[in-house]
């Protein structure tokens, strides 16, 4: 049942969608944007944004992430920066760090490394 509370809380968090870099591309750099993005491929750099991010499955992100939400499903290294939350889906993979006052992690998500919440 509390999936059911959770579901609009995400949805509205995604917003409208104003990229996609998808399976089989690949990019390396630092990436700034607003809305909402979602990355399907591969991604190496930095990303910086006041908005959210989304990981897909089978993305691989090798970076440092600054965003409002970070939202994973795919395989991350790097550390993640939330100002308001950090949520992962299996099949996720992380390693790193993440600073975010709410952390998600769902059962079935591999998470190596450390986090902090900060107090808001």
């Amino acid at each position: 049942m509390s999936e059911l509370i959770d579901l609009p809380i995400e949805t509205e968090s995604l917003g409208h969608v104003t990229a996609i870099l998808d399976s089989g591309a690949h990019f390396e750099g630092k990436l700034t944007f607003e809305g909402t993005v979602q990355i399907g491929g591969e991604f190496r750099g930095e990303i910086f944004t006041k908005d959210t991010i989304v990981i897909n499955r089978g993305a691989l992100v090798f970076a440092e992430i600054e965003a409002e939400t970070i939202i994973i499903s795919g395989r991350v290294e790097g550390n993640l920066f939330a100002r308001r939350r950090v949520i992962m889906h299996p099949p996720a993979v992380f390693k790193g760090t993440v600073t975010s006052p709410s952390l998600r992690i769902d059962e079935g998500v591999v998470f190596e490394g450390a986090s902090y919440m900060p107090k808001t």
